[in-house]
């Protein structure tokens, strides 16, 4: 099929499933990058970069598109990330109540054999229904989204959340936009449909 191995550089199992979707063969590696953003690094500048460091990071032998993914959540202005606790969960999903939050996803593949990196970014806007304490008690109770940007999960109940979702991409709120991956497997050679 190609020559290069295809690598995710990401240990975690919501992105393995994903890429899983577009049924080429891969493996997972663990990036090895300081995620602390920079002074005053924009949302969008912060997920590419790391995108790409977690891409460059994995330590690979042979010739491998490594696919790197970072996101971050964003209300108010400010960067929101994962809760880890049901306190925290609970205030993250009250801040967003009747709001609009704006995910950015980077999304880079970095190819061994030529030492280059191609990089690009989803946004994503997710539109909140007006919540109730009760509402958010239940269902952080429910389905637990500590580690989860935001505190929901898209994929499972969090859909009862929104009043509305914008982008291009549903997959890119689970942290890996694979409409745009897509595209740039193909300017790596690699066609998902075959020729």
């Amino acid at each position: 099929m190609t020559e290069f191995d295809l690598i995710l550089a990401s240990t975690s199992p919501f992105r393995k499933t994903i890429l899983e979707k577009i049924q080429l063969p891969f493996t997972q590696a663990n990036p090895n990058c300081d995620e602390t953003p920079l002074e005053d690094e924009t949302p969008e500048k912060l997920v590419m970069r790391l995108a790409t460091n977690k891409a460059k990071s994995c330590q690979i032998n042979g010739h491998a598109l490594i696919i790197g993914s970072d996101q971050v959540c964003v209300i108010n202005g400010r960067i929101i990330g994962k809760p880890h606790t049901t306190e925290k969960a609970i205030e993250q999903l009250t801040a967003a109540s009747g709001q609009c939050i704006t995910f950015y996803t980077g999304l880079a593949i970095h190819n061994t054999k030529t030492n280059t990196s191609d990089v690009a970014l989803d946004i994503f806007k997710v539109h909140f229904r007006k919540l109730s304490q009760g509402q958010i008690k239940d269902y952080v109770q429910r389905e637990q989204p500590l580690n989860c940007a935001g505190s929901f999960k898209s994929e499972g109940l969090g859909i009862a959340l929104f009043d509305r979702l914008e982008g291009k991409d549903p997959n890119s709120l689970i942290g890996l936009p694979l409409i745009t991956l897509i595209d740039m497997l193909k300017k790596q050679g690699i066609s998902v449909l075959g020729a």
